[in-house]
């Protein structure tokens, strides 16, 4: 099993390096794996608000993701742009992914729930982690997608 280090920051302590290395990762799976053809560069990866988790195995980015954090304190904190590099899936990474953000939304922000917009296939994958579906599956860039949402812990509230 390998060992990993995992790495919160916000968009302005990123450095140019990792940022390339996150869109890397992002384009080579969204992009060209999923042959999604899509705009990846959407102008939230270097504000203030948004925090970055990378997994590095090795000095080599194994796994990232996004939290987007709203202002409006009534508003969810958005989970996106959850990948995993071919190499690394398989054993349980992206479960310990996504842990690692709800417990960053928990502790960084109690009592905000969490949002993302999954592909449809995931429905069942990211509802083992307590999101439910909110609304309809709709196309995105190609793909069905469905919007989802977990309620923070009723400690937070």
């Amino acid at each position: 099993m390998a060992s990993y280090d995992w790495m919160w920051q916000t968009g302005p302590e990123l450095d140019p390096a990792e940022l390339y290395a996150l869109l890397s990762l992002r384009e080579a799976v969204f992009v060209v794996e999923q042959q999604c053809p899509y705009q990846e560069l959407d102008g939230h990866d270097l504000h203030g608000s948004t925090h970055h988790l990378s997994v590095l195995a090795a000095d080599h980015l194994a796994a990232t993701l996004r939290l987007k954090v709203p202002d409006e304190i009534d508003r969810p904190v958005s989970i996106g742009r959850v990948v995993i590099h071919p190499d690394y899936r398989g054993g349980g990474l992206g479960h310990e992914l996504l842990r690692a953000a709800l417990t960053r939304i928990e502790s960084r922000w109690p009592g905000r729930d969490a949002r993302l917009s999954a592909q449809a296939h995931l429905q069942g994958y990211y509802g083992r982690h307590g999101f439910e579906p909110v609304g309809e599956i709709y196309v995105e860039d190609g793909i069905p997608h469905i919007d989802m949402q977990r309620e923070c812990d009723s400690q937070g509230k």
